[in-house]
């Protein structure tokens, strides 16, 4: 995928209105002004069509993930391919952590922008328009990482993992592994399902 970052949705009672037409809030006496609302990054180059059929993990499947990668309230949880956001809803929810969906289908984002604000996590959800190979879409601060993709995506999303992510990061793939080059750490199944763990490792001296 070669497109570039197209927007970033942030999640709020008014996300997805007009910077415009937000009326001005009133700060109550005592407190600070609250900082403006980050604008909208508009497209640059158009998305290309999503490479595989948005299909929405089963729930036991998303919990299991989460769990296998040990999720805490200090953990940023970053669902690269994120369909309906029901990955970082259920990290936020249920876990407490702060978490972010990157996907490059409009539809996709939509959906899970509405079901942030339906399920009321919209302070800690946040919702990128975006390629998930695009360099623009940084990925840095994330110290858990969920994927449902294809095994010739996960591999082709490898060297931006190792080269990305601090070590230690933890990476958690339904239903497809990385290769024979990176065995994961563990695995378990979850109905007929089997769910994959890897661990960001140490980087050698002068990388």
């Amino acid at each position: 995928m070669a497109g570039r970052l197209a927007a970033v949705f942030v999640m709020g009672a008014l996300a997805l209105a007009p910077a415009a037409q937000r009326p001005t809030p009133q700060t109550p006496p005592g407190r600070a002004t609250p900082p403006p609302p980050p604008a909208t990054i508009q497209p640059v180059t158009p998305l290309h069509p999503p490479d595989v059929v948005f299909l929405p993990s089963d729930d036991a499947v998303v919990d299991g993930m989460l769990k296998l990668a040990n999720v805490r309230p200090s953990d940023v949880v970053y669902d690269l391919g994120c369909g309906d956001g029901k990955i970082v809803i259920a990290a936020a929810q249920r876990y407490g952590a702060r978490a972010v969906g990157v996907d490059i289908d409009p539809e996709r984002i939509k959906e899970a922008t509405a079901n942030v604000q339906r399920a009321g996590v919209g302070d800690k959800v946040s919702l990128v328009l975006g390629d998930i190979f695009d360099p623009a879409v940084s990925i840095h601060d994330a110290t858990v990482v969920t994927l449902f993709l294809l095994p010739s995506l996960n591999q082709r999303l490898r060297p931006r993992l190792m080269s990305d992510l601090a070590p230690g990061t933890r990476v958690v793939s339904n239903s497809f592994d990385m290769g024979r080059d990176w065995p994961p750490t563990r695995t378990e199944q979850v109905g007929n399902f089997t769910i994959y763990l890897w661990t960001i490792p140490k980087r050698a001296a002068g990388d």
